[in-house]
């Protein structure tokens, strides 16, 4: 008995310690930071540049590349398999045994070494985060009503369609979107700018799961008199950061790395509709005591998304059914997450829609959209409908866009908060239904509200005609109008109280110049 004991102990203990482990490797430094933020040009896009400095978001040794001779050393280690990177938190993300992880411990750029949390031992069950039940085709009555439930066809209405507004989506896949003829209109107006798939480490992300075009559908999709995404004239970067085969935590060190790919561009809102929580090794699983914001590797990055300017929509998940943890998942429990949670056609929560709040007590999700009965266009390019709040968060994503070109100078939080601020539970939010469903028409009129206000002199303007009332000492001024790229579309006499006719400007955000009382006002319409 003894020696059966002592040989199980042994096959125990060697199974123990030939398991691979996931592992973050953090670096001690950066090279070349000082010069680099000297001379952002070298780091970031123009694009990217000019969307912080909007927001008055400065750039720091987070957006510096970290040294890849750093990462081709631990690439040529024993024992090492390299996965990713990430220069916002300057680590590489490596998976091997755990005599070579902590054998990285010696060199010297190394300041520390961070386990997906081998000790745990929290046995979680996995749920389908993409589940969705597929249905036979939809009129286009039912994409309508997911686009009117949120407000979205007023801002569409004036112009609002996402043009000049860039979308990273991060997902599983996006085949035939090359092909698909539900996407001629974005391919013909070069809307997809490109992307990258992080799991093979190549261009191919025209392929592998479908659940990503699916989600994209919901926001760009173009089938005259029969579909409308809800963002159908954005730009958009597809990055594939969930391999569908397996469930590990390098696939949030994927997503971060998509993050910093997307901040380096220029990205407005990005859409994940994704969620991590269990894991095939269960001793590298999130517990609800990890959900504070602050804790999983994916939510830290999607707050830093966030900080730097990047509107951040995540779907709440979909285990809200369940007895054992009907919460969110990682990153949807990120401070800087705008999560979504699902609703149906009369917008009653669905049943399936993860709940709050997270384990510090935040308010969770955010606001909601319809998510049950969804319609979208499917890999095969027809029309049909999926249940899930990967499905409610690219119709908030594709909203915020439009919001963002209506106003591209407020910050992501004064969007976020105008968003929750329309919602229908706004005033008794709660952690099943959040801020409730909101409404974008009334978000673009209180915006627009705010920006009347904040002028010196009256004005109004209806069907396109401009009227101002200007001080009596100026019955006339010469005027400019000029859009957000400083180009002026308009040159002449502004009287007072004369309609100025502007129907032949896209509706959007325009600086007015009256040259004769020095001042320059935004007016928008």
């Amino acid at each position: 008995m003894r020696i059966f004991i002592c040989i199980v102990f042994y096959l125990a203990f060697a199974k123990a310690y030939s398991q691979e482990f996931h592992a973050w490797i953090y670096f001690t430094d950066k090279p070349n930071v000082s010069t680099s933020i000297a001379s952002p040009q070298t780091i970031l896009t123009q694009k990217a540049i000019q969307r912080k400095a909007r927001h008055g978001i400065a750039i720091d040794s987070r957006d510096v590349p970290m040294s890849q001779s750093y990462v081709s050393q631990i690439k040529s280690q024993t024992g090492i398999t390299y996965k990713t990177q990430s220069k916002w938190f300057n680590c590489v993300h490596v998976t091997g045994l755990e005599t070579d992880i902590n054998a990285l411990s010696t060199l010297s750029f190394v300041s520390s070494i961070d386990y997906a949390d081998p000790t745990k031992m929290l046995q979680q069950t996995n749920r389908d985060k993409f589940v969705q039940t597929t249905t036979p085709p939809l009129t286009y009555g039912n994409a309508f009503n997911q686009i009117d439930m949120i407000g979205l066809n007023d801002l569409h209405d004036i112009g609002n369609t996402g043009t000049g507004v860039t979308i990273a989506v991060t997902d599983s896949g996006f085949p035939n979107v090359d092909t698909n003829l539900a996407f001629n209109q974005l391919r013909s107006n070069n809307g997809i700018a490109g992307g990258y798939d992080f799991v093979a480490g190549d261009n191919s992300y025209f392929g592998d799961n479908s659940h990503g075009a699916r989600v994209l559908s919901i926001m760009a999709a173009h089938e005259s008199g029969n579909f409308e995404g809800s963002a159908p004239d954005a730009e958009y970067y597809l990055f594939r950061t969930e391999d569908v085969s397996s469930e590990t935590p390098v696939e949030m060190s994927y997503w971060v790395a998509a993050a910093e790919r997307a901040d380096s561009l220029g990205v407005d809102v990005m859409n994940v509709s994704l969620g991590y929580l269990g894991f095939d090794n269960s001793n590298e699983n999130l517990s609800y005591t990890d959900l504070d914001g602050q804790t999983a590797f994916i939510s830290r990055g999607a707050n830093v998304a966030f900080e730097k300017g990047m509107i951040v929509v995540v779907s709440a998940g979909n285990s809200g059914a369940s007895l054992s943890h009907p919460y969110i998942a990682a990153p949807a429990d990120a401070d800087g997450a705008f999560t979504i949670g699902s609703v149906t056609s009369m917008q009653a929560k669905s049943s399936f829609s993860s709940i709050g709040p997270t384990v510090d007590n935040r308010l969770k999700p955010n606001v909601m959209a319809q998510g049950s009965a969804t319609a979208f266009i499917n890999e095969s390019g027809s029309l049909t409908s999926g249940n899930g709040t990967s499905f409610s968060a690219p119709l908030i994503t594709g909203a915020m866009a439009c919001l963002v070109q209506a106003f591209p100078n407020l910050t992501p939080q004064q969007l976020k908060t105008a968003v929750q601020e329309s919602a229908d539970n706004f005033t008794t939010p709660n952690n099943d239904y959040g801020y409730g469903i909101p409404d974008f028409g009334t978000v673009f009129t209180t915006l627009s509200a705010l920006d009347i206000a904040s002028n010196d002199f009256d004005y109004y303007i209806k069907e396109k005609q401009l009227v101002v009332d200007l001080p009596q000492e100026f019955p006339a001024v010469s005027s400019k109008l000029y859009n957000l790229m400083g180009q002026c579309v308009w040159n002449g006499t502004i009287e007072n109280n004369i309609p100025v006719d502007l129907s032949n400007l896209n509706s959007g955000i325009y600086l007015l110049q009256l040259n004769g009382i020095d001042e320059v006002v935004k007016i928008a319409f």
